[in-house]
């Protein structure tokens, strides 16, 4: 199991179980929303919603995530330390029958044991992208920053469920599509289409590189007039370069998600696209 390099000063209480000096850690005073993972291995720990102020120099919280905590009775016979369950990692001790809260439990962990995760209101939003083969459409769109999650698939044929044997007939009017959702906080609607520019042939008709069949031709569903607008902006821009694209824009139908071999098929290989190679243009 691999797990996050510590500093020295990480090390002494995660490692070594030292302790901070009250009133000294990041979170002493935190009431952020949010969840508190452990520094070590990213493993949720606690709820902002359990966490309190019990005065004592150090987070407190009344309760853990179900299954995060390990309790191990302290090396010194009156305590109970706490570490992570999953990797080990000391966070601190756990006292019952203070009253500081209904649940009359006091978690009181280091901060530089955890790292807090804040809650975003920020709506994730998603673009469809057929550009050739779906293994390397996704490829450059999942390394993209502000990516949260990609999914191959099918979109835009008659059939129901339809399976990658089917689609490879060219009879079903499926597209061979990758779903994208993306944080717009991070990442925009605009700089995913430049992307998708830029990692394939979009003025090849019917198919992408050696790739030939309906099932390969470059399309963008757009799931919005927002969507369709800057599209037909982009297009526009091309044609001004001498470019002549032969993308198609269609409104977003339903998405078939592909079978679980071809999800994140490049990097389970550990290859490259053979016909999705990035050259800018913008």
């Amino acid at each position: 199991m691999k797990f996050n390099k510590l500093t020295p000063q990480e090390a002494s209480v995660i490692i070594n179980k030292a302790t901070e000096y009250p009133f000294t850690g990041e979170y002493v005073n935190t009431k952020d929303t949010g969840t508190y993972i452990c520094r070590q291995c990213n493993v949720p720990l606690y709820n902002s919603s359990d966490k309190f102020d019990s005065h004592c120099g150090w987070p407190s919280f009344d309760d853990e995530i179900k299954g995060a905590v390990k309790r191990i009775p302290d090396a010194d016979g009156r305590r109970t330390e706490i570490v992570c369950a999953n990797c080990g990692g000391h966070l601190g001790h756990v006292f019952v029958g203070e009253g500081f809260t209904p649940k009359n439990t006091r978690h009181c962990v280091n901060s530089i044991s955890m790292k807090f995760i804040p809650k975003t209101n920020i709506k994730m939003e998603k673009a469809y992208f057929a550009s050739g083969c779906f293994w390397g459409t996704e490829y450059h769109f999942m390394k993209k920053a502000g990516v949260v999650e990609t999914t191959v698939g099918y979109m835009g044929g008659h059939t129901l469920s339809p399976t990658y044997k089917e689609v490879c007939t060219g009879t079903t009017g499926h597209i061979e599509t990758t779903e994208v959702v993306y944080d717009p906080s991070k990442v925009s609607f605009e700089d995913l289409v430049k992307l998708y520019y830029e990692t394939h042939n979009f003025e090849q008709v019917g198919g992408q590189g050696p790739d030939i069949g309906p099932q390969y031709q470059s399309v963008v569903f757009y799931v919005s007039e927002a969507q369709k607008h800057l599209m037909e902006k982009y297009i526009k821009i091309l044609q001004e370069k001498g470019y002549k694209p032969a993308t198609l824009l269609k409104p977003a139908p339903e998405f078939w998600a592909a079978e679980d071999y071809h999800q994140e098929y490049y990097d389970k290989k550990n290859g490259s696209p053979y016909c999705h190679i990035y050259r800018k243009i913008f």
